[in-house]
């Protein structure tokens, strides 16, 4: 059984930065690509990060410079940390295996939230 816990949110001033981490189990995490998504007030889940099982990242245009996803295969951990944060990066955080649209997915973690002030 799949079981995704996001952690490191918080408030944090436009400027700022801060780390998320998402332990996962009940996957073999070490063939897994794994994304980091997000989903701001009145607005749709959107895919922000994602690295695949070598190590290849990509990202949504919006946060590319600013954030860098990481693995730690060791720890079956997905990492996202997030420089010069702004205040529409505000949402909240979820990661999940693979890349793929939100409606395929059947499972989501509670996601950790990310506020950041102007």
């Amino acid at each position: 059984q799949v079981q995704l816990v996001e952690s490191g949110g918080g408030l944090v001033q436009a400027g700022g930065s801060l780390r998320l981490s998402c332990s996962a189990s009940g996957i073999i995490f070490v063939i897994n690509a794994m994304s980091w998504y997000r989903q701001a007030p009145g607005k749709q889940r959107e895919l922000v990060a994602t690295i695949t099982n070598g190590g290849n990242t990509n990202y949504a245009d919006s946060v590319k410079g600013r954030f860098t996803i990481s693995r730690d295969n060791t720890k079956n951990t997905v990492y996202l940390q997030m420089n010069n944060l702004k205040p529409e990066d505000t949402a909240v955080y979820y990661c999940n295996r693979g890349s793929g649209a939100v409606r395929s997915y059947d499972y989501w973690g509670r996601g950790t939230q990310v506020t950041v002030s102007s």
